[in-house]
């Protein structure tokens, strides 16, 4: 495709990079009417090919986000497609002891976990996945930069160190995970070495004085200027109004004002979750609301949670900081983020599912031999492509014989058979899929808020614009994302041994979406619907307009410099806890304890979701947790 004007040209939008065909953006309604007259599954269906654009290499290819099918196979669930059984639905004839429905990181933890438990040779396990590949939000993208692999992660990244002898520490022992083989690329330039981040958060979270901090259009700035070291410096020399560095201080350093409870369920932790972060920020540690509303989005760390501190627990935002219990120092990532702790556990339940030996080096560089998945004689198979749309027991749940499960695949619908079944899907689309759930439950769900978000992996064959300013990674203010930084990669993950700013990489940007100010449902439905009414080449230019403004005077050229770019489209990325959402409010339960309490009849909730915290221990703890619920109606 083609575009005339010489902006584009500029911006490199004609050159000849990993792009694919797309539609002209400018074929879409822009503006408000958009927005306000059409839901988000009649902007998907308005978009069509807009979405298109390079999905990557290898086996993650075509597999980027929430794809355009996906999503409108969800979004038929969600409008009523199936809330009867199709008549011609096929009956597979197949009954299984367990199926997991999601292929995430919960999803093939409890898989496993019910795998070890019941190890016979009879007893079958089926995990239904609805995208092309395993691992929900824990997937890469690849690229092949001057012949070399790089890899970015597509959601979900980075891992601390697990406590000797915990559960987490025994299920990295039981799928091979060597956490002491992380050792990473050492510097190979010939230019004074500046530290490099293990993972695509690392320096957000310590903000090094080589972590920058770009000054723009919101601070009167045009052009923008880099500053370093900022912190140390207590703002000054910043465009920061000097009426409002004490805020910015005080929020920056609040271990010396804030409480931290001792236990989950204790005083302090229970009067935390019963306010908004905002409210504490301004109760305890003297912030201005109108300050915090103004950088909450620049300096904070509730992008972790996808939700303005307005409307986020407090017990979220400070008992979960990125930093609790741990160093940030032992922060480490695969190079394509948690999609390595997806690949361990699937070699694990399918040894010939990655070829090769079972090695980290091999599971994170092996092909998927995608037909090894689902084969008769697996005890766990992975059926791909598979979106669940209805699962109910055969009965009264208290005196059900099993449990029946409709998917769709391929354009036709199918139905199996469990004797168990562990929803490890999103509470967004769980309650349209279980069919006989009880008020309580459903009440429950309604509780549960997710937000978008939009990871956009930019490619470049070189970083040495961001070493001209004497940064490996920085934050902005305007524009699109918040922040990016420069990684060196795990040694077994990667043929090159060394790293220097004429290296090629892989910039990640995350780019929450969400509304301080607004309810709730209506920041997370406001995303979404963002999200999706953007097509590929306006989020493109977004990118290369942002990168030539920012990084052009330090020798930026997006024509020569971007190798490719890929996004990847999260409509419920992140769980929104709301006050209340851990230990309950106004004499109600917590939401997420009517779910996790008990199985209901032979079904069980897993997900991170549950947790309230978005990480991948809590994603296998809680696959541990309904996969022992489940055990105890299958034994």
């Amino acid at each position: 495709m083609a575009f005339d004007d010489k902006k584009a040209h500029a911006l490199g939008l004609n050159e000849p990079i990993c792009r694919r065909d797309f539609l002209n953006a400018a074929l879409l309604a822009s503006g408000g009417a958009l927005l306000s007259s059409m839901t988000p599954a009649q902007l998907l269906a308005q978009q069509q090919q807009t979405w298109g654009g390079y999905t990557g290499e290898g086996d993650y290819r075509n597999a980027n986000g929430n794809t355009r099918e996906v999503m409108q196979a969800a979004h038929s669930i969600r409008d009523g497609a199936f809330d009867r059984v199709p008549a011609d639905v096929i009956d597979t004839g197949e009954l299984f002891d367990c199926v997991v429905v999601g292929g995430g990181i919960s999803g093939l933890a409890a898989a496993l976990y019910f795998h070890d438990q019941v190890p016979r040779p009879d007893r079958k396990c089926l995990v239904l996945e609805n995208h092309a590949i395993f691992g929900g939000e824990a997937k890469r993208n690849e690229f092949v930069v001057n012949g070399q692999t790089l890899i970015g992660p597509q959601g979900s990244n980075q891992w601390f160190p697990p406590v000797a002898g915990s559960m987490v520490a025994q299920f990295y022992e039981r799928i091979g995970f060597d956490w002491n083989a992380f050792q990473y690329q050492t510097w190979g330039a010939a230019d004074p070495e500046i530290p490099l981040s293990k993972t695509s958060y690392e320096f957000l979270f310590q903000m090094p004085p080589t972590f920058g901090f770009y000054f723009g259009g919101k601070f009167g700035s045009k052009p923008g200027v880099w500053l370093k070291d900022i912190w140390t410096k207590k703002l000054e020399g910043t465009p920061i109004p000097r009426s409002e560095r004490v805020d910015l201080l005080r929020w920056k350093n609040p271990s010396s004002h804030q409480q931290r409870s001792k236990y989950p369920g204790d005083e302090i932790s229970r009067r935390l979750d019963a306010m908004s972060v905002e409210d504490y920020m301004i109760q305890d540690l003297g912030i201005s609301r109108e300050n915090i509303r103004k950088y909450s989005l620049a300096l904070g760390h509730i992008e972790a949670w996808g939700l303005g501190p307005d409307a986020l627990s407090a017990y979220a935002g400070y008992q979960y900081l990125p930093n609790a219990g741990h160093s940030l120092k032992d922060l480490h990532a695969w190079p394509g983020g948690n999609a390595g702790v997806a690949r361990q556990i699937v070699k694990t339940l399918i040894p010939d599912a990655i070829e090769g030996t079972d090695t980290m080096a091999a599971i994170e560089r092996g092909k998927v031999n995608f037909a090894s998945l689902d084969r008769k004689d697996n005890p766990v198979s992975i059926r791909l492509g598979a979106t669940v749309a209805r699962v109910e027991h055969d009965t009264d749940p208290a005196r059900s014989n099993f449990v029946n499960i409709i998917y769709s695949l391929g354009g036709k619908t199918y139905r199996v058979r469990a004797l168990s079944a562990i929803m490890a899907g999103g509470c967004w689309i769980t309650p349209h899929i279980v069919r006989d759930l009880p008020a309580t439950h459903r009440e429950a769900f309604s509780q549960f808020n997710r937000s978008a978000c939009l990871v956009a992996n930019v490619a470049v064959r070189n970083w040495r614009f961001l070493y001209n300013l004497g940064i490996s990674g920085g934050r902005w203010f305007d524009g699109l994302g918040l922040w990016t930084e420069v990684r060196k990669m795990a040694l077994f993950a990667s043929d090159q041994k060394t790293i220097g700013p004429d290296s090629p990489t892989v910039l990640t940007l995350y780019v929450p979406l969400f509304y301080p100010g607004l309810p709730t449902k209506e920041q997370g439905t406001k995303g979404r619907i963002e999200l999706m009414s953007t097509s590929f080449v306006d989020y493109e230019r977004q990118i290369r307009e942002q990168f030539t403004e920012m990084f052009g005077p330090s020798g930026f050229d997006a024509r020569r410099d971007i190798a490719g770019i890929v996004l990847n489209r999260w409509g419920h990325a992140f769980v929104n806890p709301q006050p209340g959402f851990f230990f309950g409010k106004d004499g109600k339960p917590a939401p997420r304890d009517v779910l996790r309490n008990a199985p209901f009849g032979r079904i069980a909730f897993a997900n991170t979701d549950l947790s309230g915290v978005m990480d991948h221990p809590n994603a296998v703890m809680e696959g541990h947790r309904a996969a022992y619920q489940v055990l105890g109606v299958v034994s």
